[in-house]
C-alpha cells in the first residue's frame, strides 16, 4: 500500500487482527519518505511484514514511472535502517521457492541445499561454490511468489500506453460499491497468463488500456479469495486464503485501495483439501 497513506489505510485492513505498534508505525513515518528520497523512488509502497522465529522482516517496495517494470525491494528488521535485496538468479529463487518452514528472521542465516536438492548442490560443489542458500534469497523468493499470486488492483487503476508502459489513470475515481464486490473487478498486477488464452471473441468486450491484467474470477483453487463488507459497509476487504495474510482494501468511489501483507511466508498448502 501506498507508503503516505498508511495512517489512514493500516486500520482499514485489521480486521484480521493484524497490524502494526505505534512505535513501528511512527518509524515506517519516518523512514519510508527519507528512502524514497535517498534512492530517488517515484513511489514507495509498504509491502508489509514477514515474521520470523527471532525477528520481523519489514518490506518496502520502490517504484519508477512505469508501474509494470520489476520494482526495487527493501527490508528492514526495525523500520529505520533499509538494505536493498539484490535480485537473486532464476535458479536459486526457484531453490528457495522449495524451503519449507518458519523464517528464521536472520538475513544471513544458510539453509542446506543438499536436503532440498541434491543435483543442484552437487553443481556448486563443482563450480567451487558452498551448497547452501541463504535466508535473504528466499526472502527475495516468498517476496515475488506472493506479489505474483496475490498482489492485485481494481480494475481500472492503471492504464497501458500504446508503447507498452503502464501508469497510474488520473481518472479513475473508485469502483462502485456493486461492482468492488465482484472478483472480476481486480486484477492480479504482474504479467498476464490467462488473458493470452482467451478467444478473440472474448476479447472483443475488452479494453486493451484497462483490460491488459488477469482478473481474480478463474484463479485456482476456486474460493481461494474471501470478499467481505467492513466498516458498516463503507469498505471492501479481500482476504487470501492460499497466502494467509495477505489482506486488499477499496474503498469504493474514492481512489483508497491497497494490500498488505502479514504473516509467517508461508503458502497454504492444504488451502484445496480445506474448500
Amino acid at each position: 500500500m501506498e507508503a503516505l497513506s498508511l495512517p489512514a489505510a493500516l486500520p482499514l485492513v485489521a480486521g484480521g487482527g493484524a497490524g502494526l505498534s505505534p512505535e513501528r508505525r511512527a518509524a515506517l513515518g519516518a523512514s519510508l519518505p527519507l528512502l524514497q528520497r535517498d534512492y530517488r523512488f517515484e513511489r514507495v509502497w509498504f509491502w508489509g511484514c514477514i515474521q520470523g522465529l527471532r525477528g520481523t522482516y519489514y518490506i518496502a517496495e520502490g517504484l519508477g514511472p512505469n508501474r509494470a517494470a520489476p520494482r526495487s525491494r527493501l527490508y528492514s528488521l526495525n523500520c529505520l535502517d533499509w538494505s536493498l535485496l539484490t535480485p537473486g538468479t532464476k535458479e536459486m529463487l526457484a531453490l528457495a521457492e522449495q524451503l519449507k518452514g518458519r523464517f528464521q528472521g536472520d538475513p544471513s542465516f544458510e539453509y542446506s541445499l543438499a536436503e532440498i536438492n541434491a543435483e543442484a548442490s552437487a553443481r556448486l560443489i563443482e563450480g567451487g561454490k558452498e551448497p547452501v542458500i541463504k535466508e535473504e534469497v528466499r526472502l527475495i523468493a516468498t517476496i515475488e511468489q506472493i506479489d505474483k499470486a496475490v498482489g492485485i488492483v481494481p480494475r481500472g487503476a492503471f492504464v497501458k500506453t500504446p508503447l507498452g508502459s503502464v501508469h497510474e489513470n488520473r481518472h479513475f475515481e473508485g469502483l462502485s460499491l456493486l461492482e468492488a464486490k465482484k472478483l472480476s473487478s481486480y486484477f492480479h498486477f504482474t504479467k498476464p497468463v490467462n488473458l493470452k488464452n482467451k478467444t478473440l471473441l472474448e476479447k472483443a468486450d475488452l479494453d486493451p488500456s484497462t483490460d491488459f491484467l488477469d482478473s481474480l474470477e478463474h484463479d485456482i483453487p476456486q474460493g481461494s479469495w474471501s470478499i467481505q463488507q467492513e466498516k458498516g459497509g463503507t469498505v471492501v476487504v479481500l482476504r487470501s486464503l492460499l497466502w494467509l495474510g495477505l489482506t486488499f482494501y477499496h474503498v469504493p468511489m474514492t481512489k483508497q485501495y491497497g494490500y498488505v501483507y502479514f504473516g509467517t511466508g508461508e503458502k497454504n498448502l492444504d488451502l484445496p483439501f480445506m474448500l
